[in-house]
């Protein structure tokens, strides 16, 4: 990553602390932590300073979770602008097809197939739970 760059962001964000991990991510409540050196690393040192700006510290489903990375990815393209770049929106939708492909895995249900839904206590197929009357 470009050292001006990150200069520029830790003065922008003085509220956040920055070090250097195994890969981008966001530790909540105030810890952004750096990746090594990857094609596209400042677009994704935004996206993990965008979950901080936007307060994403926990979720329930993990439906939500898609949803707080789309919302990140939103906010990392704003931020963007402030430092002259435009992130790709491919490359936006390759990172949360990864997650997508996740959460369709996450809910399959692995006795019949069937999609599962999530409820605050876990999953539930509604063939296999006898749910459906």
């Amino acid at each position: 990553m470009r050292a001006a760059f990150l200069e520029k962001i830790k003065q922008d964000f003085p509220e956040y602390r920055f070090r250097e991990g195994r890969k981008f991510a966001f530790r909540p409540p105030r810890t952004i932590v750096i990746g090594p050196g990857e094609p596209h690393d400042e677009w994704l040192f935004l996206h993990e300073i965008s979950h901080a700006v936007l307060g994403h510290n926990d979720f329930t489903l993990d439906v939500e979770r898609l949803k707080m990375e789309s919302a990140a990815w939103e906010k990392a393209k704003e931020l963007a602008t402030r430092y002259e770049m435009e992130i790709d929106e491919d490359f936006i939708q390759d990172e949360l097809d990864t997650y997508r492909e996740w959460l369709h895995k996450k809910s399959r249900c692995p006795a019949c197939g069937l999609t599962r839904f999530q409820d605050a206590g876990g999953y539930h197929c509604p063939r296999c739970e006898n749910l459906a009357s």
